[in-house]
Parts: C-alpha cells; structure tokens; sequence
C-alpha cells in the first residue's frame, strides 16, 4: 500500500487516499472531490473543475495521469 495526498494528487487538502496501484488513489481522489463538490466546498470545486477540465484535453490528462503514476511509484510502501 502507498499514499497520496490529495494534494499530491493536484487538490487543496491533506486528505490521504491509499491504494495498491496509482489507479487506486486516482479513483479515491476523483471520489473525494465529487463528495466535496456535493457537500458545496468552494476550495475543492475549483479542483474539481479543473480535474473536468483536464479530461477534455487527452493529451493533457495522459500527461497527468503519467505525472502521477510515476510520483505514485516512488513513493516507499506504507
């Protein structure tokens, strides 16, 4: 198992998501903001958005989802 923060993973919170694989703590991240985007948090809906946005755009979103997988690879087993 390894963590991420969902800073680490482009939000505004230390909320840590813990997963076996990247894919893991991504899903946990996009689940954490759509809660919060639910619940009205003003700071997470900007993340959230920009998340939305990234996704229309594939060849930036694969970027960050690379980004992402090999911060998640060097991080130590929890």
């Amino acid at each position: 198992m390894k963590t991420m923060t969902c800073r680490q993973l482009g939000g505004p919170c230390d909320l840590e998501h813990r997963g076996e694989s990247a894919d893991d703590v991504i899903n946990a991240q996009d689940k954490h903001l759509r809660e919060a985007e639910k619940a009205g948090d003003v700071v997470h809906q900007e993340a959230r958005d920009a998340m939305k946005s990234r996704w229309r755009h594939p060849k930036k979103s694969m970027g960050w989802y690379r980004d992402m997988k090999a911060a998640f690879a060097g991080l130590p087993e929890s």
